[in-house]
């Protein structure tokens, strides 16, 4: 029995992913895993900055993706978000893809 999975779904984070912003990215990257996608893309081509809230919870959301064999990959993050995610170490558990 062959499932047909979703191959791609794409989430876009506008503005700040932080404490405050934080539960609602949660709920919405939480339908898109809960549809099996193949490959999860969080875009922050929009997204200025990020904490450690915004940090943890992708490192979640790949944890949750990868339990369904799925994998996240965070598209077009700012210089100044790739060194963030640098410094966290979260550039060596998801793929980079795109960026300034």
């Amino acid at each position: 029995m062959h499932e047909q999975r979703i191959p791609t779904i794409e989430v876009v984070v506008h503005g700040d992913l932080d404490a405050l912003s934080a539960p609602a990215v949660n709920d919405t990257l939480q339908e898109a895993i809960a549809l099996a996608p193949q490959q999860l893309i969080i875009d922050l081509a929009q997204c200025p900055s990020i904490d450690a809230a915004g940090i943890l919870l992708l490192l979640d959301v790949h944890r949750r993706a990868m339990r369904n064999g799925g994998a996240v990959a965070l598209r077009s993050p700012s210089e100044r978000l790739r060194r963030n995610l640098r410094l966290a170490k979260v550039d060596r558990v998801l793929q980079v893809i795109g960026g300034q």
